[in-house]
């Protein structure tokens, strides 16, 4: 308890004034102050509503709530391959080359290493019938760069060219190696020309992917 030095005090429901000269011994709870109206209400119903954006004040010194910006949508850049076509058509020219090698290569190891008649019945030339292996090597030169062009148009064309690449490839390997089992020679020789068929279209597949991959570099549509 203080003194006060006015003729106040508090009975615990209302504020009464003492008589005159009469000193109270009790203290006058403090008042509380006025809320600014319509300040605090404002804030209030934006607390309530959580609302965070900016205030303005217009001309009579009201205030007023501003919503935020609406956020801007940003569309994602599209890209789509650049292709070095030069690079490319290089490695298909190169890949065509070693498709023809492995042709001819096959050839000769099956019939020298093996005795396999292959072409040709086993006492002829080392590589059979010569027309017969050309044929092979152009076919197999042939289907490099067939391989490369489909390349090109998928990397221009496709979300996924090498994986559409991967499967064509693959597929036609497998017509490749199985058409030799088609005719009436014999096992040995089918599978060999089957075994040669397959080691050309792995290496016309791995070569002509790595080229394109080789060849393409990432660019923006503006």
């Amino acid at each position: 308890m203080t003194t006060t030095m006015e003729n106040r005090y508090w009975d615990g429901d209302t504020e009464r004034m003492a008589p005159v000269g009469q000193q109270v011994r009790t203290a006058v709870p403090p008042r509380a102050a006025a809320p600014e109206q319509g300040y605090d209400r404002q804030r209030g119903y934006e607390a309530q509503h959580g609302f965070s954006g900016e205030r303005r004040y217009g001309y009579d010194g009201a205030s007023a709530a501003v919503p935020p910006a609406a956020p801007i949508n940003v569309e994602p850049v599209e890209h789509r391959p650049v292709v070095d076509a030069t690079r490319l058509w290089a490695g298909g020219l190169a890949t065509a080359v070693v498709a023809a090698l492995i042709g001819l290569v096959g050839v000769l190891v099956v019939r020298v290493a093996f005795h396999v008649a292959l072409y040709a019945p086993a006492g002829s030339a080392a590589l059979g019938s010569s027309a017969s292996v050309t044929t092979l090597c152009l076919v197999a030169a042939g289907a490099a760069l067939a391989a490369t062009g489909l390349a090109h148009l998928l990397l221009l064309s496709t979300p996924r060219p090498l994986a559409y690449l991967g499967w064509i490839v693959g597929l036609t390997t497998a017509v490749a190696v199985v058409i030799p089992f088609l005719g009436a020679t014999a096992l040995a020789v089918t599978g060999a020309a089957a075994v040669i068929h397959l080691i050309i279209g792995l290496a016309i597949g791995t070569l002509v992917a790595g080229s394109a991959a080789a060849a393409t570099r990432s660019g923006r549509l503006h």
